[in-house]
């Protein structure tokens, strides 16, 4: 056990665990639901464990508790609800600190039955069970697979297979629409993450290593949040999606992209700015700042409930087609462009994706049920579309990445250039000249309301030009 007694304390009243158990129960309508806790992840021997441990968000959303070793039940049929784990021992608290016990913690959110966790198999498993369904959740931990495996007897290879679809549609469609409180937690995680970016705004100067600006990041969402909400992404090379922060030093006239965000009270921000290393933009670099810019302003003006967000994004793809041409890097014309999958060499990924326990919410239960539904369909034939994440109707209550980006990748310039792909719409002679360039992205996480969107976080991290500029400006 690799966490301490002052983190098991739930987030909301135990009444909205009931709730959302009782919702629950109603949308998946007979069986057993199974609901996997996390376990400890040693990283390079047993004792030594990834801290602190993170818990699975169903299960957060749904039972409440941090502590490792738990699993939660809910039978359906017979309205009763379980929560199994072991308690600890005299040796755990001389390490640990004291921990409440199951029953204590079961109490807490609204749970009456608990039971070691060597009885779990027997509820599954017994008499009373019979021929009912067993509804869990595609598993993505190795330890939680060999657990189904012991209680289920269903292979590792076939459990994604396995998992209820019932019960994934169900957890989607509950934790898709946030509750205000949830919300208000977000608000509070996009506050640190603003500090984290102005942070790297501030820092951010010829000489100083990417690693340095990543680490300082990281100690503010370390030391003020439950740390990251995924790896920190900073680098002068920003046309990598994922580019992690290197020794690399800085360099004036290159841009640095920083995209990171924090975890706080078991949700997530995410946000992204692009800086000019030396403080201010070139004008070719703030050309192609400009466009993107606009058209992360734009979602502001489109995305609202009713509105797919598959058209959203294709909207932006069409006004950044419309801008590139311009600047002359794109021609003809701009919707058969964007049909043929030109603007994908600039724009490689999707507007954006759900957001909120997890920094991509849901991933894990299926991209194809959480960005979309029987009515959206993805497009996994074309490039750049085919990574859309996100492409169903909006409601309100959602919570969502606005994040275009204009990338120059020179593997990616010469393949299309080989192949004459798109050649009736790319200026492949300009875009030699665009190779050094990098990547620009803007993103910041926008909740959809009664009548539009409007962004979260109660301060806006710089990124219109002149005002980051000025922001960047030595103390």
């Amino acid at each position: 056990m690799c966490i301490f007694a002052e983190n098991f304390l739930t987030m909301f009243s135990k009444d909205t665990y009931v709730k959302r158990r009782n919702e629950l129960k109603k949308l998946v309508g007979h069986g057993l639901i199974v609901f996997f806790g996390n376990n400890d992840a040693p990283t390079n021997y047993p004792a030594n464990c990834y801290a602190p441990m993170r818990q699975d968000s169903s299960f957060l959303y749904y039972f409440g508790q941090h502590r490792d070793g738990l699993v939660g039940v809910i039978d359906i049929d017979n309205d009763r609800e379980m929560l199994f784990g072991d308690d600890i021992d005299i040796e755990d608290i001389v390490w640990m600190g004291f921990v409440p016990s199951v029953s204590d913690l079961a109490a807490e959110v609204g749970v009456t039955l608990t039971a070691p966790m060597a009885q779990l198999k027997d509820i599954v498993n017994g008499k009373s069970s019979g021929s009912r369904p067993i509804h869990f959740l595609p598993p993505y931990r190795f330890d939680t697979k060999i657990q189904i495996m012991d209680l289920l007897g269903i292979h590792p290879s076939q459990q994604k297979e396995a998992a209820s679809l019932d019960l994934i549609k169900a957890v989607v469609k509950m934790r898709s629409t946030k509750e205000p409180q949830e919300i208000e937690a977000i608000e509070r995680a996009c506050d640190i993450g603003y500090e984290m970016h102005t942070t790297a705004q501030k820092l951010i100067r010829s000489g100083i290593t990417e690693r340095y600006v990543g680490g300082q990041v990281d100690g503010i969402a370390r030391s003020k949040a439950q740390g990251v909400s995924f790896a920190t992404i900073f680098s002068q090379h920003g046309e990598i999606m994922h580019g992690n922060p290197s020794g690399a030093l800085l360099e004036n006239g290159r841009l640095a992209l920083c995209d990171a965000g924090c975890e706080l009270d078991d949700y997530c921000s995410d946000h992204t700015r692009t800086m000019p290393v030396s403080g201010n933009f070139t004008q070719r670099q703030l050309e192609i700042y400009r466009i993107v810019e606009e058209c992360h302003d734009y979602v502001l003006e489109v995305a609202k409930p009713g509105v797919k967000y598959m058209d959203v994004h294709f909207a932006v793809c069409r006004l950044m087609t419309e801008r590139l041409k311009e600047l002359g890097l794109m021609k003809g014309d701009t919707d058969e462009a964007v049909s043929q999958g030109a603007h994908a060499m600039f724009l490689p990924h999707g507007l954006g994706h759900m957001m909120g326990m997890d920094v991509h919410d849901m991933e894990g239960l299926g991209q194809i049920y959480v960005g979309f539904d029987d009515e959206t369909r993805p497009n996994l034939e074309q490039f750049g579309t085919n990574c859309l994440r996100m492409g169903r109707r909006l409601q309100e209550g959602f919570v969502v990445t606005d994040e275009p980006g204009i990338y120059f990748i020179p593997h990616l310039i010469d393949l299309w250039r080989k192949e004459g792909h798109c050649k009736d719409f790319l200026n492949f002679d300009l875009l030699e000249q665009y190779k050094d360039f990098g990547g620009i992205r803007l993103e910041d996480d926008l909740l959809i309301t009664a009548d539009g969107c409007r962004f979260l976080g109660t301060k806006r991290i710089p990124y219109h030009p002149k005002e980051l500029e000025e922001f960047m400006l030595p103390f």
